[in-house]
């Protein structure tokens, strides 16, 4: 789902400049195929409108029948476990009640676990270069 055409923005916040991306990835209990049938739809329309209430920016996202990605956005004074864990904890609410099924098949709409990795302009290569650079300007 292409939600937006999005360059590299630094983002000022108070007495902060930051872009903090990252990519997540989390999966339904037991990683069931239950991510469709409406579900998906309706997880993507949740993940659109939670970003104010949650603290992060959605960048893209798709769903899987048996998982999750997202590239969103957050603040550097936000965890990012603690943002993740508010948008399943938020979205598992919402889905079981919507779809009663799910609360049959499942006792949670998602597992504990996740996959997190930041995303950047620039290599991390380059990044320790300029850094070790700095001395010698």
């Amino acid at each position: 789902m292409k939600l937006e055409q999005h360059e590299k923005k630094y983002i000022h916040d108070g007495h902060a400049v930051y872009s903090c991306q990252y990519h997540i990835v989390f999966c339904p209990k037991y990683r069931r195929p239950v991510l469709t049938s409406g579900v998906d739809i309706r997880l993507k329309q949740l993940f659109v409108s939670l970003q104010e209430e949650m603290k992060y920016q959605l960048i893209e996202c798709e769903v899987m029948p048996d998982h999750v990605h997202l590239l969103i956005s957050i603040p550097p004074t936000e965890c990012v476990t603690d943002v993740i864990a508010r948008i399943k904890g938020k979205t598992s609410h919402i889905i079981r009640e919507e779809f009663p099924s799910l609360v049959s098949r499942l006792p949670t709409l998602w597992t504990r676990g996740k996959f997190v990795s930041t995303c950047g302009a620039v290599s991390l290569e380059t990044v320790m270069r300029y850094i070790e650079g700095q001395k010698g300007v």
